[in-house]
Order: structure tokens, then C-alpha cells, then sequence
């Protein structure tokens, strides 16, 4: 990946050099070849590592929507108060820099891909053209979901002169991102420019279209409470296009550790203070142990006793599903009502002395999710069988929801091993399918168990984000917020990040219309489609 990494750098000279008034003489020169003979497949790297890091790591993800949804918690004390953010809604002294994280990545990704756009609708390149769409609406998608509404129409236009696009509303925004999408999947032929230096599926066009229609499935999907003719018309698309049809159409980025490139949510769970300070839920592993889920061996462990070996992410701890205990939301290690050392099910510290771990007998995850080469997951095949299965309780497809829910489960517990790890057995596979088949005794109770487990499949994946919006959209798990005081949220569990500061600098018009039509640029502001709960 470094040398495709490093040959966008070179194309980003290149594009600056375009605007030269020497550009011809430019590009006579054999030592600096111009747009003309650059090959825009050569961005495909750095647009999808850039994608994957609009999902993982301090932009947002880990500090954020990981502990509003109640996958992990922290005490949030010592070195990583950094996740009072998450665990109790707290500010900490970097709150506005993580704010601005997805805004900033999204946007700069979408400029990559435009350049790529535009290269490849010069050459006639009109497969490279789609991928890029695909990849902009996958990544805008992420950006309006935590924010709102965006900048799109007018977006990625300074070369036009638009150097203060207009914010269009969400339902503008999704119209369009969904409209795109379909156009650039008509687009795509087997026959047409083949797909180079494709680090996600090495050129496989099938794959991508299938990539493009099983992100519009999740896009309609969005849809569901705010027009249901509209989702449904865009589930059937998705359908009857061709969405994901086995773990092998997963998409996932690679990451490259020896290059660079690692991936940074395991960046961050290798720094020894998240080490200690990030353990699973109570929720979470409450959930997994209900089931006797076969997972829970793989994501979770007990540290040996100590602070020294709690910090220490190279060592092994205890995955007997037993032993595994959730850590609660909302609790500190600073005294007073909070205190988790006061909570009644406190297990105790591990440890003695200056070595003592008070949270130490708490899960935390294994070492999977500190492998810095493991890959970065964008959609799944589980979570399109998932959609799948909600989609056919509503009534937007055909098909049987138990099967689809069935299909899906398997196919999270097929993909969980492609983090490096230990696999699900398909004897475990198995008995827990036949022992845990949809509840069908109503709609209500169907949608309840489809969704727990995408946010349960989602989390897993380290797809924060997704849970958290498949959360909004549909109300499930249902949480209880923490009301840690001097919380941001108002004791709700965050909707939205607020805009990034400098946006009222850069662009004040706009921002403060759309901050007018959204009703406030707070934490817990519903944005068009959530309406979960």
C-alpha cells in the first residue's frame, strides 16, 4: 500500500502543477509527466485507508458512539480521561479537535475521490468514475449521519469558484447521495475499464456493484420513519440489483502496519492507558452471555491480576466465557456516588498494593483489536442479511425473515475471524442458530431481535458508527442514558456531533442556516431521519 500511498502524493503535485501558466511546458518534460499520462487508479489506496479511518480511532468512533451505544465503557480516569466523551457524555480538553474528525476526514476524502473523477471522466474511464461515486456517497453518507445536514450539491467545487458551498438538508442530501448512487451503478459494465491497484477487491467489478447495492439497502434503510414508500422503493432496487452474496463480498480495507497504514482503532487500543481504561459493557457482555454466544471466547478476556499486566496489551488473559464480567456505563474511580468501587455488583480489584487494577476484573477486548494489520470493516455480508431481515418484517421485500436473520448470524460469526484471530467452529455455529432462531411472535418482537444483533455484529466489527445509527433509526437495544453530572447530553444519549468551530468562520452563512432549520447545534438535536426512539 506505501508505494500507492506515495504515488498520490505525487498526483497531488501534479494536479497543483495543472493550474500552472506553464502547464504545457510542464508537460513536455520527461521528469515531470502530466495528468495526462496518470493513472487516477493509483488514488484507489488512499481513498479506501482514508474511508477506513472515517470508522476507526480517535476520529471520533472510540471516544464517541463506542460508549453512547454501550459497547464498551470506561471509569474514564488517569491518562485516558480522553473517554469521559464517551462513557458519561463529559467534555475533556480535546472534545473540540474529535469533533471535527469525521467533518474533516470526510471532506478530504471526498476531494481525493473527485480528483479521481475527474481524471477518470477525462480518460473515459467510467467504471474507476463509479467506484469513485460509490466510495463519495459510502463516506458522505458517514459524515451526514453525524452531523446532519451537509454540504453536497455545492460541496468539492472549488475549482468552480463555490468556496462556500450551501448546507442542503438531509432529505436533499440523501435524494441525492441515493440518485447518484443508482446512476453510478447503471453505470458500470463487466465490459468497460478494468479496476487497478484495488486494494479491496482487486478489481472484481461484481463485487463492487454489489458493494454499491448493498449500501443503498442500508441508505433506504435510513429511510424507514421518515417516508416508508421511499425506503421500500429503494430497498427493492437494492434487491433486484444485487446486494452481498456471501462473506467473500465483504467490504473491508486492508491495513499495512510496516508501512504505516496500521489501523487506528488498533492504534489506540495499544496505548497502554486505553488498554486499561477500555473494557466491554455490562450491556454487551450481559448480552453475549444470554445466548451463550460463541463470539464472546474470541472478543473478550480477563487481564491476569496487576495494573502492570493490565496495561500490558501483549499479554494473554482469561476467554473463558464465564469468567467475563461487563463494565457499567456512567461510573468513575474518583470517589462519591459515581465511584464503581460503590456499585452493587463490584467484583473487586485485582492486584495489590502500588500494582492494584481496581477495574481489573473487568473484560476488556482480546488482542484481535489490537492487531494493527487487522482490516478495517466497512459493510458486511452479516449486516446485509441483518438489513435484510428487518426489511422483510416491514414488508419492503420478499423473502423469510428467520432465514435471513439466520443467514446473517452465521455470516457474523464466519467474519469475525477475519480480524486474525480464533474462528467460530460450525458445530458452535451451529447449536447456537438451532437454540436462538428469530422470535417471530410479532413484528415488534422480530425488529427487536434483528436490530440487537446488528448492533451486537456491528460493535463487534468495531463499526461503531453503524451501530449507533442503526440505534437511532430503529430504537434498539433499548438503552438506559447515563446522567454523570455536568454531562453534555442532557442525560440522552447523544443524536449528533456538533459542527466543527471553524465552520463558523469558514462558512457562517450557511452553518447558521442550517443550524436554524435543524433546531440548534446540540448533542441530542434528532437529525431528519432519526426517529428510533
Amino acid at each position: 500500500m506505501k508505494k500507492y500511498i506515495s504515488l498520490f502524493l505525487l498526483s497531488s503535485f501534479l494536479l497543483v502543477t495543472s493550474c500552472d501558466e506553464r502547464f504545457e511546458e510542464l508537460n513536455t518534460d520527461p521528469n515531470r509527466p502530466g495528468a495526462s499520462v496518470f493513472d487516477p487508479n493509483l488514488l484507489l489506496p488512499t481513498i479506501s485507508y482514508q474511508h477506513g479511518n472515517l470508522l476507526t480511532g480517535y476520529s471520533g468512533p472510540i471516544l464517541f458512539q463506542s460508549m453512547w451505544i454501550q459497547a464498551l465503557a470506561s471509569t474514564s480516569t488517569g491518562g485516558a480521561n480522553y473517554y469521559s466523551n464517551a462513557d458519561k457524555y463529559v467534555i475533556s480538553s480535546s472534545t473540540p479537535s474529535y469533533i471535527e474528525g469525521n467533518w474533516n476526514n470526510g471532506f478530504q476524502l471526498g476531494s481525493r475521490v473527485n480528483q479521481l473523477q475527474i481524471l477518470a471522466q477525462e480518460k473515459g474511464l467510467t467504471n474507476l468514475n463509479a467506484v469513485g461515486e460509490i466510495m463519495k456517497v459510502s463516506a458522505l453518507s458517514v459524515v451526514s449521519d453525524t452531523y446532519g445536514d451537509i454540504p453536497y450539491s455545492e460541496a468539492l467545487k472549488a475549482q468552480e469558484g463555490i468556496s462556500q458551498p450551501k448546507y442542503d438538508t438531509q432529505t436533499e442530501v440523501y435524494n441525492k447521495m441515493l440518485t447518484d448512487l443508482e446512476a453510478a451503478l447503471n453505470s458500470i459494465t463487466p465490459s468497460g475499464d478494468p479496476i487497478r491497484n484495488d486494494v479491496m477487491y482487486r478489481g472484481d467489478i461484481a463485487k463492487w456493484r454489489r458493494f454499491g447495492y448493498s449500501l443503498m439497502l442500508k441508505l433506504g434503510l435510513r429511510l424507514t420513519n421518515v417516508s416508508s414508500s421511499s425506503a421500500q422503493s429503494w430497498v427493492q432496487k437494492a434487491v433486484a440489483g444485487g446486494v452481498f452474496t456471501s462473506p467473500d463480498d465483504d467490504a473491508l480495507v486492508p491495513s499495512d502496519e510496516a508501512n504505516g497504514y496500521s489501523n487506528t482503532s488498533a492504534n489506540a487500543l495499544n496505548v497502554p492507558d486505553d488498554v486499561y481504561e477500555v473494557r466491554w459493557s455490562k450491556v454487551m457482555i450481559d448480552y453475549l452471555k444470554a445466548t451463550n454466544d460463541p463470539r464472546l471466547s474470541i472478543v473478550a478476556e480477563v487481564p491476569p491480576p496487576g495494573l502492570a499486566a493490565n496495561r500490558n496489551g501483549g499479554v494473554v488473559g482469561n476467554n473463558d466465557p464465564a469468567a467475563q464480567i461487563g463494565l457499567p456505563n456512567g461510573f468513575d474511580l474518583r470517589g462519591g456516588d459515581f465511584d464503581i468501587s460503590g456499585h452493587p455488583d463490584f467484583p473487586g480489584g485485582t492486584g495489590s498494593g502500588a500494582d492494584l487494577a481496581p477495574i481489573g476484573a473487568y473484560s476488556r477486548p482480546t488482542a484481535i483489536y489490537r492487531r494493527r494489520n487487522a482490516p478495517v470493516f466497512i459493510l458486511t455480508y452479516a449486516e446485509v442479511q441483518l438489513m435484510l431481515a428487518d426489511a422483510a418484517v416491514r414488508g419492503f421485500t420478499s423473502g423469510s425473515a428467520a432465514d435471513f436473520y439466520r443467514n446473517g448470524v452465521a455470516a457474523a460469526f464466519t467474519s469475525i475471524g477475519k480480524f486474525g484471530g480464533a474462528t467460530v467452529s460450525n458445530a458452535d455455529a451451529i447449536a447456537y442458530l438451532n437454540a436462538n432462531p428469530l422470535d417471530v411472535s410479532s413484528p415488534n418482537a422480530s425488529l427487536k431481535m434483528i436490530n440487537e444483533q446488528i448492533w451486537a455484529t456491528t460493535s463487534l466489527f468495531v463499526n461503531f458508527l453503524e451501530a449507533w445509527n442503526n440505534w437511532k433509526r430503529t430504537g434498539f437495544p433499548v438503552l438506559t442514558p447515563v446522567n454523570f453530572p455536568g454531562n453534555f447530553g442532557s442525560g440522552q444519549i447523544p443524536r449528533r456531533q456538533p459542527y466543527p468551530a471553524g465552520e463558523s468562520n469558514t462558512n457562517p452563512e450557511s452553518l447558521n442556516a442550517a443550524i436554524s432549520r435543524m433546531g440548534g447545534d446540540n448533542w441530542t438535536t434528532k437529525t431528519w431521519w432519526d426517529g428510533g426512539n
